[in-house]
């Protein structure tokens, strides 16, 4: 079975959310804020090999899986000394202008921190799911 490689869509939904925590994560006004609770979030844990494993699970989610059916990832494998565990669960799918749009819920957990994400994306076919932006 081959893979092909999706366009920038989930790379991009995935670099988009973990470059705000760790811009956030590593300013020194964080600590001013009282956001060093950013410090500990699942996404601060995710390195470059769990984004890809990551993005392969779920493009294989908006491409198989039907709503409400809830798909177990773990960062096993990767290399990363924490472990990390996604539950993604499309929670919709509509139509909109030819293409077809998924919600989908992904729950993120490291360190006994978890993380929801709801992001939304859109598509014509196997590999072209986009974030849409809100």
């Amino acid at each position: 079975m081959s893979y092909q490689k999706p366009e920038n869509g989930l790379l991009t939904c995935c670099v988009r959310v973990a470059s705000t925590v760790l811009l956030l994560t590593g300013m020194g006004a964080a600590d001013a804020t009282n956001l060093n609770f950013l410090n500990d979030t699942p996404m601060s844990y995710i390195k470059k090999p769990d984004m890809d494993s990551i993005k392969v699970a779920l493009t294989d989610v908006l491409n198989t899986k039907k709503d409400g059916e809830t798909t177990q990832w773990t960062n096993e494998g990767t290399g990363n000394g924490v472990k990390i565990d996604a539950a993604m669960t499309p929670e919709s799918t509509s139509q909109e202008g030819g293409k077809t749009c998924r919600m989908v819920k992904v729950v993120l957990l490291a360190k006994g921190q978890s993380m929801d994400l709801h992001p939304k994306f859109c598509g014509t076919g196997r590999t072209d799911w986009a974030l849409q932006k809100r």
